[in-house]
């Protein structure tokens, strides 16, 4: 988990914007990459579960190696 320090911004006495230092947003980015790249593998992975596949024996057998 990423501590965040934000300072908040008011406008017209209601809270209006938050402002975090330059590598808490860094890290936040990298993590939401992180997390988009694992749910973009499990897609891939569910989109793939009734592939049909091959021994590393039967690809070599097939391929004549």
């Amino acid at each position: 988990m990423i501590a965040l320090h934000p300072q908040i911004l008011e406008k017209d006495g209601r809270k209006e914007f938050a402002i975090i230092p330059y590598d808490e947003f860094q890290r936040m980015s990298e993590e939401l990459a992180d997390y988009q790249d694992l749910k973009d593998l499990r897609a891939a992975k569910s989109k793939e579960a009734e592939a049909n596949t091959l021994t590393l024996a039967e690809a070599r057998e097939e391929l004549n190696l």
